[in-house]
């Protein structure tokens, strides 16, 4: 009777352990990325400039889209789907010319992979492994997208763009 008095302690400790693991996403969460919530501007090297809302998460997903324009013209629209899946928390993204002409093929958007987050950033990385994307909280009012490449065997990340906060 002690035994078993023991094994069924031993197990009970485990269950909350186990209800909490169940209920936690892998692989990230929204709150990893809640910072590029809100509605953001950039300009780029070549004078570029971009504007971009990010919406807040709901149910298993959050939005975002980008309009790129090359003086009063649109150059590019890219529009960004993040979703809580079996995989963790998924990137997927697409581009389009003006006209909404889809760059990627119709069924075959980038995916970029959850691989960590820390305070306000988070990266992800593309499902051929090749290429990182990194979220960065620079102060209250601003954040950059940088892409990352590896070289000997370490990431190196170069700033794609830096947006302010539009109040």
């Amino acid at each position: 009777m002690k035994y078993i008095c023991i094994i069924l302690l031993f197990f009970s400790s485990l269950l909350p352990v186990a209800v909490f693991a169940q209920g936690s996403p892998k692989g990230g969460s929204f709150s990893d990325i809640k910072f590029i919530e809100g509605h953001w501007k950039a300009t780029t090297a070549e004078g570029r400039a971009i504007e971009a809302v990010w919406l807040g998460a709901d149910g298993d997903n959050m939005l975002g889209f980008m309009r790129m324009m090359n003086g009063s013209k649109a150059d590019l629209y890219e529009m960004l789907a993040y979703e809580q899946s079996d995989q963790g928390l998924v990137s997927s993204v697409k581009h389009f010319k003006p006209g909404l002409l889809g760059l990627e093929e119709k069924d075959n958007p980038n995916r970029y992979l959850f691989v960590e987050a820390g305070k306000d950033r988070a990266i992800f990385q593309s499902v051929s492994g090749d290429l990182r994307i990194l979220y960065e909280k620079r102060s209250s009012t601003q954040f950059a997208i940088a892409r990352g490449s590896q070289e000997n065997g370490q990431w190196g990340f170069k700033d794609l763009f830096v947006f302010n906060k539009v109040k």
